[in-house]
């Protein structure tokens, strides 16, 4: 994340939180994310370009994003109980839920306080922000319910949670512009594609992994893994079967993890994901191709989005 970017989420954060633990400690948790490679401001400021934008506002906007995103992150990796690592889980459980509302209930005030102030100028509706984050809590629900079954229902499951924080971001940017109705209905197609290719590599790299953050162990349904389930072949890998039906424990699972590891690396599961991810990427290409954007925003926000030409997929996992 760019310094600049920071230093707004940080006003922002200024402007909407007087009370001085919780100021540092919503900080704290923006500055763990700026560490990432994010570009999901960045996605906000090229779509707003590339439609003919030159609101003074973008960079505020793109803050807000920024801090929408960190929000359902936050939720995420307290309903998962993942990524331990970050700060947001190790402070309270109960701080970093108020940090969520926080964040959430605050970009969507201070988006009511730009447009209060600039009421001339346009910008993303907040019920509008406020309905994509509702698809991304039901595609969340689904997620930790577990209840997918087949490619059809975990790609539905990905587009009502990953990809909405992609129409998210998008829409932060080309919504404070005069695109009409068409551009937002290509931009929320680009955005279920595009989510597709990232929740993949993200999949598989998390099917592959040694450690502990191995989906496997977390019995979660994803593509690869729905793959290796569905494995009815004479030489499938029992220990699987049997643990996600709970007729074996994590403890007698993990007895078989170097045999389980082999199974994945020779059962095509990868190459089954990579097809799949390729057959998305194509479609975003020939999507964001037909943009009616303008130039170089356009370029720059292809090469952000789906990466430089000839990089694989594979290699890109996060925004």
């Amino acid at each position: 994340m760019q310094a600049a970017l920071l230093n707004e989420i940080e006003q922002t954060i200024d402007r909407l939180v007087p009370v001085a633990d919780f100021n540092a400690l919503l900080k704290s948790f923006a500055s763990d994310k700026a560490g990432e490679t994010s570009r999901w401001g960045q996605s906000t400021r090229l779509a707003h370009f590339m439609y003919g934008g030159r609101s003074p506002h973008i960079d505020r906007l793109a803050a807000l994003t920024e801090l929408l995103v960190l929000a359902l992150d936050i939720a995420d990796d307290l309903q998962d109980r993942d990524n331990m690592d970050r700060s947001w889980m190790k402070c309270p459980p109960e701080l970093a839920l108020n940090a969520v509302m926080g964040l959430l209930m605050g970009a969507i005030a201070e988006l009511g306080r730009l447009q209060a102030e600039y009421p001339e100028e346009r910008f993303p509706e907040p019920g509008e922000i406020s309905q994509i984050v509702m698809h991304a809590i039901n595609g969340q629900y689904r997620d930790l319910t577990n209840d997918m079954q087949t490619e059809q229902d975990y790609i539905s499951v990905v587009q009502h949670k990953s990809c909405m924080l992609l129409k998210l971001a998008y829409y932060m940017g080309y919504g404070a512009t005069p695109a009409g109705d068409d551009v937002a209905e290509q931009m929320e197609l680009l955005a279920g594609y595009v989510g597709v290719v990232y929740q993949l590599s993200n999949d598989l790299r998390d099917v592959l992994r040694y450690d502990l953050k191995n989906d496997l162990l977390h019995r979660k349904k994803t593509l690869p893994i729905l793959y290796l389930l569905g494995d009815d072949t004479e030489g499938r890998f029992a220990p699987i079967q049997d643990y996600y039906s709970g007729a074996m424990t994590r403890e007698q699972f993990l007895q078989h993890k170097g045999a389980c590891m082999a199974y994945i690396a020779e059962s095509g599961c990868a190459e089954y994901t990579e097809v799949i991810q390729s057959l998305f990427m194509q479609k975003a290409a020939e999507t964001l191709d037909g943009l009616p954007a303008l130039s170089p925003w356009k370029e720059q926000f292809r090469e952000l989005t789906l990466g430089p030409a000839g990089q694989s997929p594979m290699d890109r996992t996060e925004l």
